[in-house]
């Protein structure tokens, strides 16, 4: 049923509308980046602990550090293109397939639409009505949505996919590095385990609250996991317990 106008043309009840904010439509930017800022704090951590362990000078930890982001940062940024770009080749074939199939059976492709309304718990005659005022409207459009899952206007997007990977990598890769640069010798080996397992809480945390999750079970999940993964490069490090001049 159409709304009753105001004399301005808007609809009466148009100020009780909201705008409701939901995780969804974050989730592809929201992985990218919490992913990338993980993997740096992670791996750049995980390594200067383990070159810590074997006695290196902070001159080495540095130099590792600093190679482990710039190699880190660029084969995110690498990865996470190619894999984006790949889903979004995906995309536009489907995209392409549905425009071809409805320009050479629209009969059939409506009589499909249909039958998806049907399935959601529309009676056969309202779901026809539906399917054809939607195809009239935008036929590639409501077969993308309700059939492939897609929306044509907002495809994956490589690129910025891959920029927020790298600019997140080296964000959380810069946290170790600036404990080797700032804290002495002797603690150095303390601070970068508790600055890495406060980050990687952190971490989970934000990605938690931004995708509207448990934040204490994702913190810990995130925490253990790291904690583990330093554990073995230690036991490496420990392993090859060189002084290094």
């Amino acid at each position: 049923m159409r709304e009753r106008q105001r004399e301005d043309g808007r609809p009466r009840h148009s100020a009780h509308f909201h705008h409701e904010g939901h995780a969804v439509g974050r989730t592809s930017t929201l992985r990218a980046g919490v992913l990338g800022a993980n993997d740096g704090l992670l791996s750049t951590a995980g390594l200067l602990v383990g070159v810590a362990s074997a006695s290196a000078a902070r001159s080495v930890l540095v130099v590792a550090g600093v190679a482990a982001l710039v190699s880190g940062a660029a084969s995110m940024a690498i990865g996470e293109y190619g894999s984006v770009s790949s889903q979004r080749d995906a995309e536009e074939a489907d995209l392409a397939m549905e425009a071809a199939e409805l320009r050479d059976g629209p009969h059939a492709e409506l009589r499909e639409l249909t039958a998806i309304y049907e399935r959601r718990g529309l009676d056969r005659d309202l779901a026809h009505v539906v399917a054809e005022a939607l195809m009239e409207h935008d036929a590639l459009g409501a077969h993308a949505r309700d059939e492939l899952g897609l929306d044509p206007t907002d495809l994956s997007r490589p690129l910025a996919a891959a920029v927020t990977s790298a600019v997140s990598f080296t964000i959380g890769a810069l946290v170790p590095l600036l404990v080797v640069l700032l804290v002495p010798g002797e603690a150095r080996f303390a601070a970068l385990i508790c600055s890495a397992l406060l980050g990687l809480a952190a971490l989970g945390a934000l990605g938690a609250r931004l995708g509207g999750a448990s934040v204490l079970r994702a913190s810990l999940r995130v925490m253990l996991g790291g904690a583990a993964a330093m554990a073995l490069t230690a036991a490496v490090g420990r392993i090859f317990d060189v002084a290094v001049s």
